[in-house]
């Protein structure tokens, strides 16, 4: 079964040659294409499937790539986000992850690293170059430094150490014996004391503090 793709950028030409590039890819399929963040969510209201991936523009007419992210993030927890952009400073970096980006990429990279980081993100839920991931481990350490250490409990850190494998929510749940509203809620208590809301971030800070390993 073929991994959906839409695609979100106001330069057609350049959503047009993504959208050849990744029908060339085997397993992607791309269901549409759209030009800013609101068009976006119209089609997302209006269709029957929703995308596994979206790749997203930053920089926008309308509605850009961080209020698109943060609402579609909030309202479609199963898409996984992807930032595609020309902009690689670290404010647009760390503020596409807090607005609930999984992956972040630029858009002058080889095709080969973009079928890549589409395989990433599906199969492990992120996909980070090694630049990005720098920045993001320094900009953590320096806003759980400023803000001080919260406490994290003894079944939050073992759900932190499960967070950074491949497992999925659902089997988090069955290796810790509990149901999944109840990981759900260890997730959703975390997100709030880190002030995150992704499952990458939280991936991140347990790899910062020691707590990954299992």
């Amino acid at each position: 079964m073929k991994r959906s793709v839409v695609i979100v950028d106001d330069h057609l030409l350049i959503a047009k040659a993504l959208h050849s590039i990744i029908e060339a890819f085997e397993g992607f399929e791309v269901l549409f294409e759209c030009e800013n963040g609101k068009v976006l969510l119209d089609r997302l209201a209006q269709s029957k499937k929703n995308p596994d991936i979206l790749l997203l523009d930053i920089s926008m007419p309308v509605m850009d790539g961080f209020e698109t992210a943060a609402i579609v993030s909030a309202s479609y927890p199963g898409i996984q986000i992807m930032a595609l952009t020309m902009q690689n400073d670290d404010e647009s970096l760390i503020k596409m992850i807090k607005c609930g980006a999984s992956g972040y990429l630029h858009k002058n990279v080889h095709p080969k690293e973009l079928e890549n980081a589409l395989r990433h993100i599906d199969l492990k839920g992120y996909y980070y170059p090694e630049w990005a991931a720098s920045k993001v481990f320094k900009t953590f350490a320096r806003d759980n430094l400023s803000k001080g250490k919260p406490e994290i409990n003894d079944r939050e850190k073992e759900f932190l150490q499960y967070v950074c494998t491949e497992l999925t929510y659902k089997e988090i749940g069955e290796k810790m014996f509990c149901s999944a509203r109840t990981v759900e809620g260890y997730r959703d208590h975390l997100f709030e004391k880190l002030g995150v809301k992704t499952r990458v971030a939280l991936a991140l800070y347990a790899v910062k503090t020691g707590i990954h390993k299992l």
